[in-house]
């Protein structure tokens, strides 16, 4: 059966703790006359404590360092847009975010695809994209192809 462990039972671990440094207790405690400050300075006066950013009196980063401008959205999302009249020159009956960035049509670190309304388009492709306008849905399926959305 084992005991049952008190408050005055539990210890630190093992190097967890150690004694505080007494200072200005003399010369031979290696402590003494400037107890571990230095000679003179700022930092030697009784009550010093320096202002949140302080760097010694060197320019602070919250001075050096441009101010953003305007709201920053986090999670923002960065999507290829391409026009309807693009479509035929890729060649593609498929047109996907995957082929086009293979193609090297769009950056590669895009999180999706839009397809704009802008041009004309006479062949059948078939588009899977996040996001279609209404008039390039239209003209996609005027010239006998189709949209997927993503």
């Amino acid at each position: 059966m084992s005991e049952k462990i008190t408050l005055e039972d539990l210890v630190p671990a093992e190097g967890a703790t150690s004694k505080s440094k007494r200072v200005g207790r003399g010369r031979s405690s290696g402590h003494g006359k400037t107890s571990c400050r230095g000679n003179n300075g700022e930092g030697q006066r009784s009550g010093r404590s320096s202002k949140r950013g302080f760097e010694g009196g060197q320019m602070p980063a919250y001075r050096r360092l441009p101010k953003l401008k305007g709201f920053q959205i986090i999670n923002s999302r960065e999507y290829a847009e391409v026009n309807v009249g693009k479509l035929d020159s890729f060649g593609l009956k498929e047109v996907t975010l995957a082929a086009l960035i293979e193609m090297k049509k769009v950056r590669p670190n895009c999180d999706g695809l839009r397809i704009l309304g802008n041009g004309e388009i006479k062949n059948a492709v078939t588009v899977k994209a996040n996001y279609v306008t209404p008039s390039a849905k239209e003209k996609i399926e005027a010239a006998g192809g189709k949209v997927e959305l993503v």
